[in-house]
């Protein structure tokens, strides 16, 4: 019995990117997925979680209540910002573009895009303040000057470090979307 979720890595082909009769295209989805720098990130969030959780139900048996409950509500924001983390990314349906950040979460309908383009740059390394040369994806919308892009992806963010072919993957899925919904 073949495994799917084991075949992630298959090489790519041409035929993955047409939509298959049964695809809902109303539905945001995710058009790579999510790297091991935030999939790793994220499991040691959900391992730490564990550990207050148990310590919660500790609390809880040696008496004090009121301060178990404060241990399970920490445990409870650790996993809310893990599966928060998880979340991250562009996403896509027929309706337009989709940007969740960790706080933040930007929609752009497909009739505000004017262009989806793959730029070098320098960017971001794993979100943080130093920036290094890298490709990033930009939008430049439609009622926004050309200087506003909206920046999707980058090759040195925490989906696509050291993975530039998933990049390139990701960021061509994007651009066809755009192509193919940005008539509007």
């Amino acid at each position: 019995m073949p495994l799917p979720f084991l075949t992630a890595d298959r090489a790519f082909e041409a035929a993955d990117d047409v939509a298959l009769p049964f695809e809902d295209r109303e539905r945001w989805r995710r058009p790579y997925r999510p790297g091991p720098w935030r999939v790793g990130v994220a499991a040691l969030a959900l391992l730490l979680a564990s550990y207050v959780l148990f310590a919660a139900v500790v609390i809880a048996l040696t008496g004090s209540v009121s301060e178990a409950g404060v241990v399970f509500g920490l445990s409870l924001l650790v996993i809310a910002a893990a599966l928060r983390l998880l979340r991250m990314g562009t996403w896509v349906s027929a309706r337009g573009l989709r940007q969740v950040r960790f706080l933040v979460t930007r929609t752009v309908p497909w009739s505000r895009v004017a262009a989806v383009r793959t730029v070098q740059q320098p960017v971001r390394w794993l979100g943080l303040p130093r920036t290094v040369q890298g490709q990033a994806l930009t939008v430049v919308r439609r009622d926004r000057s050309a200087q506003e892009t909206m920046l999707l992806l980058t090759t040195h963010g925490a989906d696509f470090l050291a993975r530039g072919e998933a990049f390139d993957r990701a960021a061509d899925r994007v651009e066809a979307w755009a192509a193919e919904h940005g008539r509007g």
